[in-house]
Formats: structure tokens, sequence, C-alpha cells
């Protein structure tokens, strides 16, 4: 029985679920380091494989279309990744056929449906977790209130109080894996860089910080799919804006961290953690960035917090004294490769404090 615990050290099979598609049908941060779990997982001998939804997309989706016609089994599988993808255009619907196909011992349900994910199995024989990766509620598919046989981690402390005041639950406090090696830059330090230039990013910030800040070179990362209206709202104010560029979205980081001398994140939603502050940080390249969600976490003393509402002329203060500021941002970029590698962002540390958790017992009953 899963609620008792494993007290052997034998290798486990872990299935991670989501109805979100996974690489790369979808790039995000839930997707990366679920990759670079999986894959560090699997270099400690446990077998570990991903469910995730299914697009039409791309040659994966064409091979899902012909096979899901010519099989009854209601997903596909492909390997191509290094590891095993079972993909559906409904995950959360044959959830629990491929928990069975694949025997897990334990699954980490996350990021989209992980609640009708988690009912949807027998949580006795198989030990379930939910990964917190956000506060939008409309993506747990439900409550997470009265789940038996039932654990759950969360992607920051923000995340777990969280979920603490509103659900009574406790989770426990895993980061994001950033694996160093695809971040790491020895940066020339021309420009301050802001990513994903949409509104709940703060792209009104910064673009009036841009436009406060007129001697300073600004490279905006596209992101996010942006609407219409917010695709010409965008053209419109950076055609008056010679300062700044704009350069197209990219799996390449390290092209991206390569010339920043200073992040921009004036997010102006509750971001869980802030994973590009952390990336940053790996280089030593400060953050700017709002005082919201776990983005204080995230930035720790590596940078410089604001409140997400502060007056442009505040925000162009901080980063004109950090740009400028010889000593001030040797300070900084000394505190954020300081931050960078505390232990809780080890990635084999992770690896660890997860397997201990899959191992130990899961509560019969959340409160």
């Amino acid at each position: 029985m899963q609620n008792a615990g494993m007290k052997t050290d034998r290798p486990l099979r872990i299935l991670f679920g989501s109805a979100h598609p996974h690489l790369p049908q979808m790039y995000g941060g839930a997707q990366s380091s679920t990759h670079e779990l999986v894959k560090r997982l699997r270099a400690k001998g446990h077998d570990v494989a991903v469910l995730a939804g299914l697009t039409g997309a791309g040659w994966l989706g064409v091979r899902g279309r012909i096979l899901l016609k010519l099989t009854r089994h209601g997903y596909v599988r492909d390997d191509s990744l290094g590891y095993p993808v079972f993909r559906a255009w409904f995950a959360e619907t044959i959830t629990r056929r491929v928990v069975q196909d694949f025997a897990a011992d334990a699954v980490i349900f996350q990021s989209r449906l992980p609640v009708p994910m988690a009912k949807a199995i027998d949580r006795q024989k198989t030990r379930t977790f939910i990964y917190l990766r956000n506060v939008e509620r409309e993506d747990l598919g439900g409550s997470l209130r009265g789940l038996a046989n039932l654990g759950f981690i969360a992607n920051s402390r923000f995340t777990a109080e969280r979920f603490a005041e509103t659900d009574a639950v406790h989770a426990d406090v895993i980061y994001p894996m950033i694996e160093a090696e695809k971040y790491k830059v020895n940066s020339t330090r021309q420009n301050v860089t802001f990513i994903n230039p949409h509104p709940h990013k703060g792209v009104e910030i910064a673009l009036g910080i841009a436009a406060a800040c007129p001697e300073i070179p600004f490279v905006f990362v596209r992101g996010w799919q942006l609407s219409p209206e917010q695709e010409q709202r965008l053209t419109d104010a950076l055609a008056n804006l010679p300062n700044v560029t704009l350069r197209p979205s990219t799996n390449d980081m390290r092209g991206v961290y390569g010339d920043a001398r200073i992040v921009l994140a004036p997010s102006q939603w509750q971001e869980a953690f802030g994973r590009i502050a952390a990336e940053a940080q790996i280089s030593g390249i400060p953050v700017l960035a709002s005082r919201t969600g776990g983005l204080p976490e995230a930035v720790g003393p590596g940078g410089v917090l604001l409140d997400k509402d502060a007056p442009i002329d505040i925000w162009a203060e901080r980063l004109r004294h950090l740009w400028h500021d010889a000593s001030a941002y040797d300070t900084a970029s000394k505190a954020a490769l300081n931050h960078a590698s505390r232990p809780e962002m080890v990635p084999e540390w992770q690896v660890d404090r997860l397997v201990d958790i899959l191992r130990a017992p899961v509560p019969k009953m959340q409160s």
C-alpha cells in the first residue's frame, strides 16, 4: 500500500502527467523543468515517463493522428526525447490506462487538470502527488480539499503558502530544476533584457522604463503569442523607441543572456516562482523585478525588487543606478551568483529530495 511508504532503495517507476502538451509541442517553464528532472532521475536508475496532451502541430501531431486511428490505446508513445512520452488529445481521459500500462509506482500530476487526473486512478495502489507549479485555480480542474491518499509538492514557498491558505493542504517545496550549463554565459553586459513582452509580464512598465532611459539599450525577447491588439500596441510603441530591439523567441537562452547586463521582470501577475530570474543569476546577471508572487524568492538578494505598481520614474531610477554605478552593479552581480548556488537550487539536491518525498508515506487525507 502506498501510505506505508517505500523503505527499499530499489529504482522507482515514475510518471509525470499533465493535460498540457510536452516538448517539443509546447515550451514552457513546467515542460523544461520536467524534462530536466526526468533526465536526472533516469541517470540515477529510475524508470521515468511523461503523460501529456497532444496537438495536431508538427510531425508529432501528424504521426499521432495516424497512429490513434490505427490503434485502440487512446494514446501514442514516442521516445524522441530519450524517454517515453505518452500523448493523447485529452490526456485526462486516458490517465488510468497509461498509469496501468506503465505500471507506475508513483505519479506526479501537474500544470493542467491535475485534480481529475489524480481522481481517475487508484491512489491506494499508486503513490500519487500533485506538483503545484502555478496559482491559477482554473488549471487545477477541481478542488484540492478532501482528496485522500495524495501528497503535494510546490515550486516555491509562495505557491505552498497560497494553497495552504486556500485549500488547507501541506506541500513540500522543490524549486524548478535549472541545469546551469544550459544557461551559464560570460555575458558582454551590453543591454537590459526583458523576456516575454506580454501585459501579464509587465510590458507597459518595460516600455515606460525604456522610454525614460533612452541612453540604455534594451532587448525585448518574444514569448507568449500576443493578440492582434497587443501586437499592434507593441509595434506602435517600439516605433518610437530606437533603443529597443525586438528579438524572436528562442529555446537557447544562452543567446539571450549572452549580452544581458540586467534582466527586467516587472510582472503584473503573481508569478509562482520566476524562472528567468534564477536562470539569469547563474551568470551573475542581477534582476530588477516586481515584488509579487514568487519573484522575491527567485530574486532574493541578487537584484532589486519594487512594488509592481511603482511609478515609472522609480523603476527608471533603480535601473540607472544598477546600470551606471559600477560598485552597486558588482555587489548585485556577486549576490546573484551566490543566490544561484544555494543548495535548494542544486539539481542533485532537488532530485534526492524528490525521491525522498516519493518514498515517504503519503497522508491518507489532507485536512
